[in-house]
């Protein structure tokens, strides 16, 4: 079983139109951390009774067949349209 603790560590740098906090950045790459932990134990064997355990819907909602997952950083992009209104 893991405990998941935040660490300090460096900031990435920045792009010149993106300004993140250092608790920002913080948050995100524990985020990041933690998830490839999840993933990493869920995929191995030993922890199969009580480590994290993937949850599969048995009957899948009709409605979400098409989903498709957005990136929201290119949400906060603007697009070649928004630049020609301005």
């Amino acid at each position: 079983m893991h405990t998941y603790k935040r660490t300090s560590s460096p900031r990435s740098p920045t792009n010149a139109g993106e300004l993140y906090t250092p608790a920002h950045e913080e948050n995100v790459r524990f985020i990041h951390d933690t998830w490839l932990c999840v993933l990493r134990d869920i995929k191995s064997p030993q922890n199969s009774e009580r480590g994290p355990q993937e949850y599969v819907e048995k009957n899948p909602n009709p409605n979400l067949l098409s989903f498709t997952p957005v990136d929201l950083s290119e949400l906060r992009r603007p697009s070649t349209q928004d630049c020609k209104k301005s």
